[in-house]
């Protein structure tokens, strides 16, 4: 029973270990059995900090390295590079995901008050858009770095597919399910044939008619909301004396959370400072360079994140920035969030129906639509999703574990 399955999200992780014959999520943060898929290195106190505790310690204000989204740069040219810790140091991004990977296997294992080697992990249906081969070397990163923190025998399970399993443990006939699973860093889509008597099979890879995915979700939609409202009063968008946009790479390095840290290089502090005649509104260039000196950028992703989810939560919010400057206050309603990720829904919309189309099935067939990851929370994109397949029941798992329970279940099935 020495197995456990790992869901390793972009902005969500959880761990399911066996219960007897049955399942439960391990407490990964105190009693919490979900956490913030975040490490914060305090160079202060010389500790590490995960989850909802890094969160705090960097907002308390702590020197160190917080490090976030980290499965967002498995894939990429930044995953075998080093980042800076603040003291003199440097670790390798996929070492600081090899780092989170240990702690949600040490709380399954104290959870399961056994020692673990055996897991099924999950993975986004494509981890980098358009690319096999990054794909498949962002998939050796993760197994990798699993293997170094004492797992011995891993098998991947596609995060879809595994809340299907967690839809179809509780269905009492069979359907065709569409399982929308849209997290912080991808959108994923499976189409899958679901049932009492089909979930009884070990190997299910004919009941898989298509999987489709997008590498568009959450933590864009953040960054859309960064730059619609809170960089455009640092300077985005504006224009120079002479008609010209201001250059704008720092506004998308300060809006992409594994980016920040690049813009307080001093060079680059220097360069920005000797922008200083390109703003029509100097009040813009002083509050970057607040920003840039004060390292402020995590800071304001945060407020972003925060801001998104205040909306989805229902009425209006109030983005406040008094650590940029005094009295600085951005009111912020659902209106401006739909139209700061219109694109991002299109291209995700877009995607489901992809899933479908490639399956060779028509939209019709479609019997429910099930939502998970925590991005579907925001109802104006579920909305839009459901209004998509107008014949399909809209059905809502838990946004945070369900994929961490249906990977279980997966794993019951090959380790039992």
């Amino acid at each position: 029973m020495n197995y456990c399955a790992i869901d390793f999200g972009t902005s969500n992780s959880a761990v399911a270990v066996p219960d007897g014959a049955a399942l439960k999520l391990a407490p990964v943060e105190g009693a919490y059995t979900t956490l913030p898929t975040s490490v914060f290195f305090n160079t202060d106190e010389d500790t590490r900090e995960f989850g909802r505790a890094a969160l705090g310690a960097y907002i308390d204000g702590f020197d160190g390295r917080l490090m976030r989204s980290m499965k967002s740069i498995l894939g990429s040219p930044l995953a075998d590079n080093s980042t800076d810790l603040g003291d003199g140091s440097a670790i390798k991004y996929t070492d600081v995901i090899a780092i989170f990977l240990d702690h949600l296997k040490r709380s399954a294992e104290k959870s399961a008050s056994a020692p673990i080697d055996r897991a099924v992990l999950g993975r986004p249906v494509f981890f980098v858009d358009d690319d096999p081969r990054a794909d498949q070397m962002a998939q050796k990163q993760l197994e990798t770095a699993a293997r170094s923190v004492g797992l011995r025998e891993i098998h991947f399970q596609y995060e879809p597919i595994a809340a299907a399993f967690d839809y179809e443990s509780r269905r009492t006939n069979e359907g065709l399910v569409l399982v929308a699973d849209i997290g912080g860093g991808t959108s994923d889509f499976s189409l899958v044939r679901v049932g009492p008597e089909r979930m009884k099979q070990v190997e299910r890879k004919d009941d898989v008619l298509a999987h489709h995915g997008v590498h568009v979700a959450g933590t864009d939609f953040d960054r859309r909301v960064e730059l619609a409202t809170i960089l455009r009063e640092l300077g985005y968008q504006a224009l120079d004396p002479e008609g010209r946009e201001i250059p704008n790479r720092v506004y998308f390095d300060l809006a992409t959370w594994h980016l920040i840290n690049t813009v307080y290089a001093p060079k680059r502090v220097s360069e920005l400072g000797l922008m200083r005649h390109l703003f029509t509104e100097v009040k813009h260039h002083d509050r970057l360079m607040r920003v840039v000196e004060r390292r402020l950028g995590h800071a304001l992703a945060a407020h972003a994140e925060e801001a998104k989810i205040g909306v989805a939560a229902g009425g209006e919010t109030v983005i406040d920035l008094d650590e940029v400057e005094d009295d600085l206050r951005l009111a912020f309603d659902e209106a401006q969030l739909i139209e700061a990720g219109q694109d991002e829904t299109r291209r995700i919309v877009q995607a489901a129906r992809d899933t479908v189309q490639t399956a060779g099935v028509s939209m019709r067939d479609v019997s429910a639509i099930y939502f998970t990851g925590g991005s579907t929370g925001l109802a104006f994109l579920s909305g839009a999703l459901a209004a998509a397949f107008p014949d399909a029941e809209a059905v809502f798992g838990d946004r945070l574990a369900s994929v961490a329970t249906g990977l279980g279940i997966h794993a019951r099935r090959v380790f039992a």
